[in-house]
């Protein structure tokens, strides 16, 4: 298995979009980290955006960001954080399953991985009981605006967005590994994106504690 992304055109991208999120996105980033504590492991941690958003409740986070362009400069904001940040260019989805942590996070990265029912399967393996995932990720939308989902994942989207997914009921894939889904809620991104990603969910997903 792949311990590494190559994907160059896709970080360039997102290095200079990261660099200049809308303040809504900045609040949501916030919003879903509030409140975390212990050990978290964050995956597809992109340019690092989040670290500057952990409290100061969080003891460590180990970070995973297997695309090498995009962990470079993660390295850069993982040094300038307040808390504690280990980064592994492993993919999650050979992350080992030894290890537990008190709570996950995931912010727009299971539109891109390949299976994400055995991604959110092996997130809920490391978690211990009763910590949690957090997520900020994409949802698929009904109607016109799913049609245009489904036409932009059929064609050039995925090459394009290293490989995200915009019609994907990642909501449902999280619910089925056996979290209890908490104070979620939706937000429609503004213009910093295009109209098939806009729509997101935000919300905790629980692993039950026995």
């Amino acid at each position: 298995m792949a311990t590494t992304v190559d994907n160059p055109f896709f970080a360039r991208m997102w290095t200079v979009m990261s660099a200049r999120e809308p303040e809504a996105v900045r609040r949501l980033r916030r919003e879903n980290l509030a409140g975390l504590t212990g050990r978290v492991l964050e995956v597809g941690a992109g340019t690092g955006t989040n670290f500057a958003f952990y409290p100061a409740t969080v003891t460590e986070v180990v970070a995973v960001e297997p695309e090498r362009r995009l962990a470079a400069v993660a390295e850069h904001a993982a040094a300038l954080a307040a808390v504690p940040v280990t980064l592994t260019a492993d993919t999650v989805e050979g992350f080992g399953t030894g290890e537990q942590f008190d709570a996950v996070v995931c912010s727009l990265v299971l539109c891109s991985v390949e299976s994400p029912s055995d991604v959110v399967a092996q997130l809920f393996s490391v978690l211990k009981p009763g910590g949690e995932m957090r997520y900020l990720e994409h949802i698929a939308e009904p109607g016109v605006r799913g049609g245009l989902q489904k036409v932009a994942d059929a064609t050039i989207w995925p090459r394009l967005a290293g490989n995200c997914h915009t019609h994907r009921h990642t909501e449902e894939t999280i619910a089925a590994a056996g979290f209890r889904l908490e104070g979620r809620r939706e937000y429609t991104m503004p213009r910093w994106v295009p109209l098939p990603v806009s729509e997101v969910a935000i919300g905790r997903a629980v692993k039950p504690a026995s």
